[in-house]
Parts: C-alpha cells; structure tokens; sequence
C-alpha cells in the first residue's frame, strides 16, 4: 500500500465557508432590521418627555418605569386589557373550533361547490379589515349587535378604574374578528387533515365512534401544530386589531390599541405614555410565538402542502 507523502513545509489552508458565512450574516441583518423598531418602542418607554423630545437621541440613558407606572394607576390600562384578552381568546377559540370542522368537510366530504370553496377560501382573507368597516358598522346598527347583551360591570380596586366582561360590543367583535380568521385557519387546517389517513376515522367507526367523536378523539389530537399555528396567527390579528375595534367598542370594553391611539391629543403626542403600552401590547403574541417556534415552522410547511 503506498503511503501518500506531504512535501516538507507544505501546508494545508482550510476555506472558509463563505457560504454559511453570508447565511449568517443576512440572518443578523434581517433580525437587526426587525427589531430594531421593537427596540426603539421599549427604549422611549423607559425615558422621560424631555429625553423623548430631545433634538439629539439620546442612546445612554437612566431608565424610569414611571410610563408604566402611570398608564397603570392613572389611566384604565387594567379593564382594556381585559377586554383584548376577552376578545383575543374568544375570536381564536371559536375559529378553531369552527375551521376545524370546516376544513374537514372540505377535506372528506363530497358536495357542489366544494373545490371552488377549497381553492378561493384564502382569496377572501385578501380583504383588508377596512374596507370591510362600513358594511360591519350596517350590520352592528340594523341589528343591535352591540346591545343585544348588557355583559358584566365590574370595578378593579385601588382605583384601576371599570370595565363591562362579555357585553354586546366584546361578543360582535369576536364574531367580526372570527369571520376575518376563518379563510386563513380552514386553508392551514385542510392541509393537515388531507395528511391523516382516512382508515383511522373508518376504523373509529367501525368500533362505533360518531362523527364528533372522530373529530374530537381522532382527528384534532393529530393537528396540534396546525391548531397552535392558527391560535397565534389568529391571536395576534383580534389581539392587534385596530379600524373595528375603534368604531364598535365603548369607553368600557376598548381594546389595547384603541387606549393607546388615545395618547395622540391637540397639545402633543404622549410619546413614554403610547410607547409603554405598545411595549405591553406586543409582548403576548411574542411570548406565544417564541414557546410556538417549532410549531409554526411544522404548521406551515405541512399547511402548504396541497391535498
């Protein structure tokens, strides 16, 4: 066997991979680019008006929480967030639930119209809330939506101010904000149901299963990506919503974005103030997406994939 000889003095340069090289370096560019307005909102929350106002920014700085603390126990920050919670898990609780069974009967049942529905359920997601704002407002008026239910009037102590639990306004918006997620939620949720074999709800039958309980008990156990998937996008729109919200809810069931477009007023923008509730308001759907990662990657790749 002949042994390779290495000349004396030779030396042997190892490449640098350029490749993951520039895939890490766009990756931190990209993520810079991304958070650096999140960083900017919690930044000018910790600071003072004057700082705020300052003509030169100011990157070094003593921090104060007084933003927080004001929006708190002057302002009714504890009853709107309430009421965005309210909202926000309701709309994504009932989406579930019904694109759950909606996509499922896309998925396995055979009747008229049911490719077109399939194919142009996502085009109708296209809409943007806005234009759909006069045409919501017709309705809530001809038909009372707001003040069909009177809800629960509770008062927070220590001063943190009122707030109505389930009124009339609450309910219509998580109806309103239903309808918006639906077309995204069925067109995730059908690619998951078109992977599960259909002889594990024949052998369900079978063994004498009806047809909630083969939804309940076989297929919705096996969608727990596509849900979690769902949850957060459809969490994240009734939690961020704006245009409706400010139109349909009262001075008692505002969501967090309608109490921070208060600060905007004839005098000045309130910039610590708006600021600290921004901070505030994208923090859940954060959190949510950070625990969710894998989740949403698994959701998505496997939503996409057409039946």
């Amino acid at each position: 066997m002949a042994a390779t000889v290495t000349p004396t003095g030779t030396h042997h340069r190892r490449r640098l991979p350029w490749g993951e090289i520039s895939r890490w370096a766009a990756l931190i560019v990209l993520a810079s680019i991304t958070m650096a307005p999140i960083f900017v909102m919690f930044a000018t929350s910790l600071k003072t008006q004057v700082e705020i106002q300052s003509a030169v920014p100011n990157w070094i700085f003593m921090p104060t929480f007084s933003n927080y603390q004001t929006i708190i126990t002057q302002y009714r920050f504890t009853p709107f967030l309430i009421s965005s919670a309210v909202i926000g898990f309701g709309s994504t609780a009932i989406t579930l639930l019904t694109a759950g069974m909606a996509a499922y009967a896309l998925a396995r049942m055979r009747f008229p119209g049911r490719g077109l529905i399939a194919q142009t359920t996502l085009i109708i997601r296209m809409i943007p809330p806005a234009v759909l704002a006069v045409t919501v407002i017709g309705f809530w008026i001809s038909w009372g939506i707001g003040d069909i239910v009177p809800g629960i009037r509770f008062t927070l102590p220590d001063g943190l101010g009122r707030g109505n639990f389930l009124d009339g306004s609450q309910l219509g918006l998580m109806l309103f904000y239903t309808a918006l997620n639906l077309p995204f939620s069925i067109w995730l949720l059908f690619g998951f149901i078109r992977q599960i074999p259909v002889e594990l709800e024949e052998a369900a039958i079978v063994d004498g299963a009806n047809l909630l309980q083969v939804l309940f008990r076989v297929i919705f156990p096996l969608m727990g990506a596509g849900f979690a998937v769902s949850a957060i996008f459809t969490f994240r729109i009734a939690w961020n919503e704006f245009i409706l919200a400010l139109m349909l809810t009262n001075r008692f069931t505002k969501t967090l974005p309608v109490f921070a477009s208060e600060f905007i007023r004839e005098e000045g923008v309130l910039w610590g103030q708006m600021m600290a509730v921004g901070s505030l308001i994208v923090i859940p759907p954060m959190l949510l997406t950070f625990f969710a990662a894998r989740q949403i990657i698994q959701g998505v790749s496997a939503g996409a994939v057409k039946g």
